[in-house]
């Protein structure tokens, strides 16, 4: 068995591969793992002369909001999290600018395509 960590997104996720044998006729291999969901990139609607919404990509609650209006952005820093089927999504910034409005706050429900923030850049 080899272990290897793997860097998605800034987080490091250990994972262990396990050769597996073959026969004339049979195939052994381990039993597969859930896999490790990735954070979840923002769906962003079209950047208008009010700035770049960022949406949600899936139905789900958010358990965390890390920005606030008038707080300055980098493409990439992390607006909120979204917990959607027992996983904790990051919702990044697709483009640097001052966030002009939060449209959800720390328990909200969301919908998929519901507006979360919008960027001013």
């Amino acid at each position: 068995m080899k272990v290897y960590k793997v860097k998605v997104n800034g987080k490091v996720y250990e994972v262990e591969l396990e050769a597996t044998t073959e026969s004339a006729n049979h195939i052994e291999a381990p039993v597969q793992a859930a896999p490790v969901a990735a954070p979840a990139a923002p769906v962003a609607a079209p950047a208008t002369g009010e700035g770049v919404k960022v949406e949600a990509p899936m139905q789900g609650k958010i358990i965390d909001v890390k920005v606030a209006t008038g707080q300055q952005v980098q493409e990439g820093d992390v607006l909120c999290v979204l917990e959607a089927l027992k996983l904790a999504n990051d919702i990044v910034a697709p483009c640097a600018g001052v966030v002009q409005s939060v449209s959800v706050s720390k328990g909200s429900e969301v919908e998929n395509g519901q507006l979360l923030v919008v960027i001013k850049g």
